[in-house]
């Protein structure tokens, strides 16, 4: 059994690695809802086995599974990814795993937030969530890592970090009411600063338009590296995520991060405005508590939801029409990386896409780093 540690990260010398710093690994869940996920969730599984498969060939995976799924997704997924019985309400596992920190002694440990399925039930997608609630807490047994309990309501989707001290969040997202209803901004600014242990933090305004998770900062911006951020344009000016793009651009102009640089900004070009289809969301069964599927509703798809893997960068593929301009400005971004791209308009469809459906552990100085899995498919 690991121990739940007392203090914080930031007082223990721990601190959040940025995503492009080695990992040891990766996971991700099985998505299961019928309400959430159409078609009894069989498109989307054989997506996220493709994303398991893609992200394999850099790094190891393990995907968590309820019981009754498990001999289904063990035939799905390849022989090389690691399959545990794991009990789930929802599939986001950057959302309800744990946010990792490490110290400058190669130490690894986690944060596990405190998740209401992003709002409650003032605003929150499903009820109940106590599952989810305890997927980080599982997840860091099975790794064996010590674990800090946040007081805060947060997601890891709604955090980025360069790994030197700077944070990035959204106000749409940290200060809704729906999370922390009565702590103050400063407040919230503590926690983020204590459970990263990051010194600085950048507020943008508001995430991806119609992102139902409240604006997390991962589907808008992340770090290339210290001092560069990749943000999801669009050069549409009537398009409504067009302002929220340019707030964030101008923000991101006058900022400078935890060591006193200036940020260059690199923009990453979105698709089209992306709407669910009538087929599609016939598929979903409306159950009580559970956001309803509209037709003709707009999907919050940006390209921005990539995950960095071990020498490589896992990306959505969601318009015939923008995939490779996209997937050309990430290997520019990322020159020294292998640039996969896995269709997932199946994951966007349930609310998200990679980024949100995955979770890093990070290597720190353990020597945990495994070699990858040429998976099949």
């Amino acid at each position: 059994m690991t121990e739940t540690l007392p203090g914080t990260p930031a007082a223990d010398g721990f601190r959040m690695p940025a995503e492009f710093e080695p990992h040891a690994g990766c996971w991700m869940l099985w998505p299961e809802r019928p309400d959430n996920w159409r078609e009894a969730a069989r498109p989307a599984q054989l997506t996220f086995a493709r994303v398991a498969a893609a992200i394999a060939q850099f790094e190891p995976v393990t995907v968590g599974v309820s019981n009754p799924h498990y001999s289904a997704a063990r035939a799905l997924l390849p022989a090389g990814v690691r399959v545990v019985e794991m009990a789930h309400d929802d599939a986001w596992m950057r959302d309800v795993g744990p946010t990792c920190v490490v110290d400058a002694r190669g130490a690894v440990r986690g944060v596990d937030w405190r998740f209401n399925a992003w709002g409650g039930l003032e605003g929150g997608l499903y009820f109940p969530w106590d599952q989810d609630d305890l997927v980080a807490r599982k997840v860091l047994e099975i790794e064996r890592l010590d674990r800090y309990r946040a007081p805060l309501v947060n997601e890891g989707g709604a955090v980025h970090v360069d790994g030197e001290g700077t944070a990035l969040v959204t106000e749409e997202c940290l200060l809704n009411a729906n999370r922390n209803p009565r702590l103050a901004r400063e407040d919230i600014e503590r926690g983020v600063r204590d459970y990263l242990g990051v010194s600085h933090i950048i507020w943008l305004g508001r995430g991806v338009f119609n992102d139902e998770t409240g604006g997390h900062v991962d589907n808008l911006a992340c770090f290339v590296r210290p001092g560069e951020v990749c943000l999801a344009w669009t050069d549409r000016r009537r398009d409504p995520q067009y302002p929220i793009s340019l707030d964030a651009w101008e923000r991101l102009q006058d900022a400078r991060d935890a060591r006193g640089r200036r940020l260059e900004v690199r923009r990453l070009p979105m698709p089209a405005p992306l709407r669910l289809r009538a087929r599609e969301a016939a598929g979903v069964v409306a159950r009580e508590g559970t956001r309803e599927r509209i037709p003709g509703e707009r999907l919050a798809a940006s390209y921005v939801n990539f995950y960095i893997a071990n020498g490589g960068i896992v990306m959505p593929l969601l318009d015939t029409r923008t995939d490779r301009t996209a997937a050309r400005r990430l290997k520019s971004l990322f020159p020294a990386r292998r640039v996969v791209g896995v269709p997932a308009r199946e994951i966007l469809l349930g609310g998200g896409n990679i980024h949100c459906i995955t979770q890093q552990i990070p290597a720190g100085g353990r020597g945990r780093i495994r070699p990858p899995v040429r998976a099949a498919g």
